[in-house]
């Protein structure tokens, strides 16, 4: 990623719901097993809910048990950004999009293989786009 798409909060705000604000901009989380797409299956790619960035593939999602959808590797390396977060009293591994910084979930390193990694990763935080339909954003 080159040049990172910057807005003020203001900004942020009118380009998303209150959940996805408070999810993306704020570092929330939603509720386990309450995400649209924790246990969809379907084929495709998902993208940063804030600004479209391809970030995970449906070829790398499985399903966790954890009521997020988890994921074991990002599409690219370079798609996604990690940093410590230690709030809430725990030492966690945050994961930001690449393209607007947004807080997409976290990693954690007990994942299957090939990676060993769990992108854990909020619904709200993430738009799909099936196999075969328009690029998100179109």
């Amino acid at each position: 990623m080159s040049d990172k798409l910057e807005l003020t909060e203001d900004q942020w705000r009118e380009r998303l719901t209150r959940e996805q604000y408070q999810v993306l901009r704020e570092a929330g989380t939603e509720r386990a097993f309450t995400g649209a797409y924790d246990k969809l299956k379907d084929e495709g790619e998902y993208h940063c809910a804030a600004c479209g960035n391809l970030v995970f593939r449906s070829n790398e999602k499985y399903d966790s048990g954890s009521g997020w959808p988890s994921f074991y590797a990002p599409v690219e390396d370079d798609a996604v950004e990690t940093k410590q977060d230690v709030s809430h009293g725990m030492t966690r591994t945050e994961v930001l999009c690449a393209n607007c910084d947004s807080h997409l979930g976290h990693v954690f390193p007990d994942g299957p293989k090939p990676t060993g990694l769990r992108y854990c990763i909020n619904s709200v935080a993430l738009e799909f786009e099936a196999a075969g339909d328009p690029p998100v954003g179109s």
